[in-house]
């Protein structure tokens, strides 16, 4: 498509190019067939004088002829002077009537080509004012774009800020989530650490307790034979239930 504009308007430029071209031809040409014309004119003019003068010359001729003697000669002489001055007539009529004729032409020529002069020149003032009336329009547009560029980029500028404010807010909250499920991992890593510490301590006190439960019969068998060798076996054997008391805090804790 912009091409196609851009061929049109490539297209009108050179006919208007060529247009101008044949204005000036033809003005050249107005200005040489006006000069031909004028010349025309003064070369009919000099013709015109020449018959005229021929015709003044052929009539002095005839005035002198009559003034002479009335002989045969003499006769022959007017008459001769009469077709002089009749063919000296005609062709200073004719010469008369080129010179109108040309005159005329002369005259239709001026009054066509200071016609063309004001045509031109009201062409060129009416071209003048269309330039000026599209260079202002030109101008108007270029304003207008430039406005309109103006805003496109303050609009890009505001969504650019908009878009950059919205990623440093995801941005923040990703790592405010990040942080919060870090500390959450960190405290249930705490939580855990300290519920297998408990057990495991539990599980210590609940080994050494059974440990001790069962270590405790063995002492409590050993003792009253070695009593009952300073004592009568009646007081020992009253003693030695006492002694298995202990056993009672070695009993196994219930499964949890």
């Amino acid at each position: 498509m912009a091409a196609r504009k851009t061929k049109a308007v490539d297209t009108v430029a050179q006919l208007e190019k060529q247009l101008a071209q044949l204005q000036t031809q033809l003005t050249k040409a107005r200005t040489a067939e006006e000069t031909a014309a004028a010349k025309a004119v003064e070369t009919q003019q000099k013709a015109v004088t020449k018959a005229n003068n021929a015709l003044k010359s052929a009539r002095t001729k005839l005035a002198s002829a009559k003034k002479k003697k009335a002989t045969a000669a003499a006769a022959k002489q007017v008459t001769a002077a009469n077709a002089a001055v009749r063919k000296a007539q005609a062709e200073a009529t004719s010469a008369k009537s080129t010179l109108a004729g040309l005159k005329h032409t002369l005259n239709a020529i001026k009054a066509s080509n200071r016609a063309a002069a004001q045509h031109a020149k009201a062409n060129a003032k009416a071209e003048a004012e269309v330039a000026k009336k599209q260079k202002a329009a030109e101008r108007k547009e270029a304003t207008k774009a430039k406005a309109a560029a103006k805003k496109a980029a303050i609009r890009q500028k505001a969504a650019e800020k908009k878009a950059a404010a919205k990623a440093k807010l995801a941005a923040k909250k990703a790592a405010a989530r990040a942080k919060a499920a870090a500390k959450k991992a960190a405290a249930k890593q705490k939580a855990a650490e300290k519920k297998a510490a408990a057990k495991a301590k539990l599980a210590a006190k609940k080994a050494a307790a059974k440990a001790k439960a069962k270590n405790a019969p063995k002492k409590a068998k050993a003792k009253p034979a070695t009593k009952a060798k300073k004592a009568p076996v009646k007081r020992a054997a009253k003693k030695a239930p006492a002694k298995k008391a202990p056993a009672k805090r070695g009993r196994k804790p219930k499964a949890k």
